[in-house]
């Protein structure tokens, strides 16, 4: 199973980008899809999930600026960001959780720099 993420770039502050990860390999349900966010110096820490069902959870600091979507079909992923702002630069990590079993699987990060 591997997970491709992709939008990453540089941006000025308040503007916005949009972040893709898909799943491919072998065939998996997932249930949980997630973004994390790393940035120099700190832990990673989730931005947001969606459920299967489509239930959302956000991280204090981006609610109102960012939504999470899916495309259960696709196996997809994406992220719209707006209003971006210095603290959102950092390596953005897709992440999914299979319906069954312990695995956990992530992307390789997208770079995204928000310049003031």
């Amino acid at each position: 199973v591997q997970l491709q993420a992709s939008g990453g770039g540089l941006v000025q502050a308040g503007g916005s980008l949009r972040l893709s990860c898909a799943v491919s390999g072998r065939d998996i349900t997932i249930n949980i899809m997630a973004w994390y966010r790393q940035a120099p110096g700190k832990q990673r820490e989730l931005v947001a999930l969606i459920t299967r069902g489509g239930s959302t959870n956000y991280a204090d600091s981006v609610k109102g600026r960012f939504t999470i979507s899916r495309d259960i079909t696709k196996n997809a992923v994406y992220l719209q960001m707006s209003s971006l702002n210095a603290e959102d630069t950092a390596v953005y990590y897709c992440n999914a959780q299979p319906a069954f079993g312990p695995a956990n699987y992530w992307g390789q990060g997208t770079q995204v720099t928000v310049s003031s």
